[in-house]
């Protein structure tokens, strides 16, 4: 679901950015108000949930793949404001350090994986809530799978507009060249089977295994990360390689030279979009999560350290701009 480089229009981004610019300063206020400094650092402990779950990539009959992404889990735990930020700095790090996602596309992916997916998976979460109060981790569960699909047909339609709206004299499209009759089809075709079941299951098993161990976290006093948590952490990071698994590429995420050659019903497409073969670009540090001279199992591991390492201490840091617990509570009751 991560919209690489140049598969939308400029202005395509410029707008979706523009939309989550206020988004992004309403979650900060939210999160500087709501969340005291000593639960911080949890925040970032969830974003690296969020971005060690997008390593696990699942393969689809066909030849594509696709991920779990954690927002709604986010929601639940914390807020969809906060899920809303952490989630977005998940998908900057990878955007610029790991390129997954375009630098350009980033309020894109944001749009779709950090506003529509957490909060109408939270939405749903809370509804159902209301109505089965015993079994709320399978409220969870129906949140995150609606989230994660809602999120795909955003995807989808952003895809889908774009041989719409911009093309070359000759009538090819300087975009993502699929309308939206192949994009939805083809984007929620594996995140209605597959992708929607893989984010269910992370849910689910992320909450009974917090509400188990740490039960202050999932319901909202525990303010530290004990234990419990650390060594799921660190299992997800051992087991990332698992994600190298999945042969294949994510639908609508191939490199520019790899798309004149995809065959949809029947079709190959048979050119390369000229707004992708001369748009913007960005050499990552480590591309695709690998690291030069390391077997790729190995930088896969090293990249989801360093991936959980960068923002577990980005929260830190912004933790030490918030108030101490006496100044917030005086805050937040005053």
């Amino acid at each position: 679901m991560h919209i690489p480089e140049n598969y939308l229009s400029p202005s395509t981004c410029a707008v979706l950015g523009a939309v989550m610019a206020p988004v992004w300063l309403m979650a900060v206020h939210k999160v500087r108000r709501e969340i005291p400094r000593e639960k911080m650092p949890l925040l970032g402990i969830g974003a690296a949930f969020s971005f060690l779950s997008m390593m696990f990539n699942i393969p689809l009959p066909g030849g594509t793949t696709g991920h779990a992404v954690g927002g709604t889990l986010l929601a639940v735990l914390f807020s969809p404001w906060s899920a809303c930020l952490t989630v977005s700095i998940a998908l900057f790090i990878q955007a610029l350090f790991f390129g997954d996602g375009g630098i350009l596309a980033f309020g894109a992916n944001c749009f779709n994986m950090a506003l529509v997916m957490p909060f109408s998976g939270w939405a749903v979460y809370r509804g159902l809530s209301r109505i089965m109060p015993a079994h709320t981790t399978a409220a969870a569960g129906i949140g995150a799978y609606v989230g994660i699909n809602l999120a795909a047909l955003c995807a989808a339609v952003e895809f889908g507009i774009q041989p719409m709206l911009f093309t070359d004299a000759a009538g090819q499209a300087l975009y993502c060249p699929y309308p939206l009759q192949i994009s939805i089809p083809a984007m929620m075709a594996g995140h209605l089977t597959l992708f929607g079941l893989a984010e269910v299951v992370f849910t689910v098993a992320v909450l009974s295994y917090l509400h188990k161990t740490a039960p202050a976290l999932t319901d909202g006093t525990g303010t530290r990360a004990g234990r419990p948590v650390y060594a799921l952490l660190a299992l997800l990071i051992a087991g990332t390689p698992l994600g190298l698994l999945a042969a294949g590429t994510a639908w609508g995420e191939w490199d520019p030279e790899e798309l004149a050659g995809q065959d949809f019903l029947g079709n190959v497409l048979g050119y390369t979009p000229a707004g992708m073969e001369q748009g913007f670009s960005f050499e990552a540090l480590f591309s695709d999560y690998a690291i030069a001279g390391m077997p790729e199992s190995f930088g896969y591991i090293l990249s989801a350290v360093i991936g959980t390492a960068l923002l577990v201490i980005l929260f830190k840091i912004f933790a030490s701009f918030l108030p101490r617990s006496a100044d917030y509570d005086a805050q937040a009751h005053g």
